[in-house]
């Protein structure tokens, strides 16, 4: 699972998780079959039922050419990165720099799309996006761009539960956090190892936020009045409860 850090324009840090190469597969033959659809039903309108011929027929196979050559394009700058594809795999085109990506950077993605997929039958495409850092294609690096999952993948490892240090002989605080999941506590892992990378306030917010979410589940009378020393004071004693 590889991720990515982006730094929005208010100085915000945000983490992806970038979408793989079966994702980006599958994305494209459902978009392949969808645009192969489109022509079918416009062949048997065009064809079989106006029974176009000379110039005609050849104007709306030019037009048909193009609906196979533009469409992922019209469909990226049309939904903010995504066509159909994408959508079903819930992945999606976002610049690296932050901010909403534009008509250039999928234009620039969109050009180098026959060397990447086309011209190499996905060879070049393939092999970059699962061998290099960030996932990408020639195209998304030219164009600075990345494919993101947009509902992420919460690859929860027991062991990165057990592996939050606990102490002897410690008593629990707050024993009903036994009743809470590991992937409860692994998420207060997670954004207290966030907050210390990155000290703003969008995380700060969001330890804020976590507290008073585990003070109701643990219906605690009072909102905790240091954050993150009940957050980790949870995890230890969630560990002691449930490990010992």
């Amino acid at each position: 699972m590889k991720n990515i850090e982006i730094v929005t324009t208010q100085n915000v840090t945000l983490e992806y998780e970038l979408a793989d190469l079966r994702d980006r597969i599958v994305a494209f033959m459902i978009d392949f079959i969808i645009i192969w659809a489109i022509i079918g039903i416009l062949s048997l309108i065009g064809f079989s039922l106006f029974y176009l011929e000379g110039t005609s027929a050849l104007i709306f196979s030019v037009f048909m050419s193009c609906v196979f050559i533009f469409y992922s394009l019209v469909m990226e700058v049309w939904n903010s990165g995504q066509s159909f594809g994408k959508m079903i795999m819930k992945i999606q085109v976002i610049r690296l720099k932050g901010g909403r990506a534009s008509f250039s950077d999928y234009a620039a993605r969109w050009a180098f799309r026959m060397v990447d997929i086309y011209f190499s039958l996905g060879g070049i495409a393939s092999f970059l996006v699962a061998s290099s850092a960030k996932a990408q294609r020639i195209g998304d690096i030219v164009a600075h761009t990345a494919v993101i999952k947009l509902v992420p993948k919460l690859d929860l490892q027991l062991s990165d539960v057990l592996g939050i240090q606990s102490k002897e002989n410690y008593t629990p605080q707050y024993p009903e956090a036994k009743y809470l999941k590991d992937e409860d506590i692994l998420l207060v892992k997670q954004i207290l190892e966030r907050y210390r990378q990155y000290k703003n306030d969008a995380h700060k917010a969001r330890i804020l936020e976590m507290s008073e979410a585990l003070a109701a589940a643990l219906n605690l009378d009072t909102k905790p009045k240091e954050p993150i020393r009940f957050l980790q004071t949870i995890m230890k004693d969630y560990i002691v409860a449930t490990r010992s």
